[in-house]
C-alpha cells in the first residue's frame, strides 16, 4: 500500500524525501555476512532493520531479493545511510540510494553478455 511521503525537513528546512514510500517487508542481505527486513522502499531509498551496526553518512551495499512468477530476482543497491534508528535489539537503516542501476542480477548478467 502506497503512503505519503512523511514531511520532514533538514536544519536548513528542505524536504528530505524525494519518492513516496510503499510499505513492504522484504528480506534484504546486508553487505556480505548481515540480514534484514525492510519496513519500506521507495524510488529513491530504503529502511530496513539489520543487527549489524553502522554510522550515518556511511555507504551501505544491500541486495533485496523478491520472488517472482519467472522465479527469484536479487536487486542490488549501494546507499549512503541517512537516519538511523534503534529498535528492541536491532537497527533501524534509512538508505538514499546512490546508483540508478538497480536492476535484477539476471538482468544485469543478460546485458553483459551482448
Amino acid at each position: 500500500m502506497a503512503r505519503r511521503a512523511k514531511k520532514t525537513k533538514t536544519k536548513q528546512g528542505r524536504e528530505n524525501r524525494r519518492a513516496r514510500r510503499v510499505r513492504a517487508l522484504l528480506p534484504v542481505l546486508v553487505g556480505k555476512a548481515h540480514q534484514g527486513l525492510t519496513r519500506d522502499v521507495s524510488a529513491s531509498g530504503a529502511f530496513f532493520e539489520t543487527d549489524a551496526s553502522y554510522r550515518v553518512g556511511s555507504v551501505v551495499r544491500f541486495a533485496i531479493n523478491l520472488e517472482t512468477p519467472w522465479g527469484p530476482a536479487r536487486f542490488d543497491y549501494r546507499g549512503k545511510i541517512v537516519r538511523l534508528e534503534k529498535h528492541d535489539g536491532t537497527l533501524g537503516v534509512a538508505v538514499r540510494f546512490t546508483d540508478d542501476d538497480a536492476q535484477p542480477q539476471a538482468a544485469r548478467r543478460r546485458r553483459r553478455r551482448r
